[in-house]
């Protein structure tokens, strides 16, 4: 970590040239996180990045706070949210938001697109900043870990990542059935997704336009490689984009794949392979199927896994997976695979046990899991009380780590083997390559 600047001098670096440095870490202000937590009467005192699209609506989740700052670089698609807040200050670039308002602001909210997560929660966390940051955590493998040993080092902030699923009931009685053992020991979780949604496989536009007066293109490209300005960029389709989105996988699987991880407390995989249809150099592809080994905890045979396979696009599990059943269409969902049956689960759903029939008079377990208040209240109170989170840092970070491994798969072509420890893909220079790709100049994360 670089040695402490003060204020000024964070100030001055974050403005030099361009006006696009980065200092994660460099901060000098006294840590908020050692100040009494609020009173649960009290309101925090809110800045949010990203204030149109998925931003306004966190910000109509935490709007009973006191929302004292928006950022958002795009003015035309924030406007609404801006209007709606017309006595707060606003923002293009968070650095001078963190900084100008950094003694007034608890906490920060992050809903922007995913090449630009891991800059402004970093900024925010090294600050003692509360942070709420929108899936994935990351856009890449590398930014994974470190948001995770950075959230270590701050065990007194409140950190959640957005996966509301994680505070759904039919999610907790998942884990309480398949942690009792009803299903039996499961070996394997078929995931899908009925995304994209948005445009994939294409190839970079070599148009020139010039933005909208509106929009401060470069804060949006952010620490990515600068690109030209072109609408098939923005808004939302960015998703479909290697520079800036991570695809129907990224978008997704912290949602559906989060029940795996809960109930069967994954780790890292040992390895990924994948196959794909429709990539371009430039965009994910059409449609994939990504299948991710983990180790099996506290297993005397070093090489069992529990394999998890997705599919996204056009694809999907087997019919016969699903037997006799008459199952209902799920669009967005997963199949745990046990020893003794089968759970299968729609993302906003309850569980639904297969076969029917052995399962009708199924002696399940009384509900045992603390339930959530509600996935943003969550947030609130954990950020004026020091309590729990459901998808804190220290476990979002880790599982979007392993997600975004099938991405290197992807890219690859090829089956990697993931070495956690050392955070490479073994006997693969390009793929280990791929775990933290460049920022472009004037963007660290120290």
């Amino acid at each position: 970590m670089s040695k402490s600047l003060s204020r000024r001098e964070v100030l001055k670096q974050t403005t030099l040239a361009t006006g696009l440095v980065t200092l994660g870490g460099v901060w000098a202000e006294p840590s908020s996180a050692q100040k009494k937590p609020k009173s649960p009467n009290s309101k925090l005192n809110i800045a949010c990045v990203g204030a149109g699209g998925q931003g306004a609506s966190d910000i109509q989740q935490v709007s009973h706070e006191n929302i004292i700052a928006l950022c958002d670089v795009d003015e035309r698609r924030a406007a609404n949210t801006f209007n709606q807040y017309s006595d707060v200050r606003k923002f293009q670039d968070f650095r001078e938001m963190l900084d100008k308002m950094h003694k007034e602001i608890d906490a920060v909210v992050v809903s922007i697109p995913d090449h630009n997560h891991a800059v402004v929660t970093s900024l925010a966390l090294h600050m003692d900043k509360h942070v709420y940051c929108q899936k994935p955590l990351t856009h890449n493998v590398s930014e994974a870990r470190y948001i995770t040993e950075l959230a270590k080092k701050k065990p007194k902030l409140a950190t959640q990542m957005g996966t509301q699923g994680h505070a759904f009931e039919g999610y907790f009685r998942l884990v309480e059935i398949i942690q009792k053992g009803v299903i039996g020991e499961v070996n394997e979780v078929h995931v899908w997704t009925d995304r994209p949604i948005w445009p994939q496989g294409g190839k970079r536009p070599t148009q020139i336009l010039l933005p909208p007066k509106t929009l401060n293109w470069e804060q949006w490209i952010g620490p990515a490689q600068m690109r030209l300005f072109h609408p098939s960029y923005l808004p939302f389709v960015w998703r479909g984009w290697w520079d800036f989105g991570t695809g129907a996988l990224g978008d997704m699987a912290c949602h559906l794949m989060d029940p795996a991880f809960w109930a069967l407390e994954l780790g890292s995989p040992s390895a990924v392979s994948a196959q794909t249809e429709g990539m371009t150099a430039d965009s994910y592809p059409t449609s994939s199927i990504i299948r991710y080994e983990f180790p099996k905890k506290n297993s005397k045979d070093k090489k069992a896994v529990t394999t998890m396979i997705w599919y996204d696009g056009k694809n999907r599990p087997p019919q016969s997976l699903f037997g006799n059943d008459t199952v209902p269409k799920i669009d967005n969902g997963s199949l745990f695979v046990g020893t003794k049956g089968k759970l299968l689960i729609d993302h906003s759903g309850m569980p639904i046990l297969l076969p029917k029939a052995d399962f009708t008079n199924a002696n399940l377990p009384t509900p045992y899991l603390k339930r959530s208040p509600g996935h943003y209240l969550q947030w609130i109170e954990a950020c004026k009380s020091g309590s729990p989170t459901g998808s804190p840092f220290r476990y979002a970070g880790p599982m979007t780590e392993a997600i975004l491994l099938g991405n290197v798969a992807m890219r690859t072509k090829r089956r990697i083997e993931w070495d956690a420890a050392k955070m490479i893909c073994k006997k693969d220079e390009e793929a280990t390559a791929m775990i933290k790709p460049e920022y472009r100049d004037g963007w660290v994360l120290s």
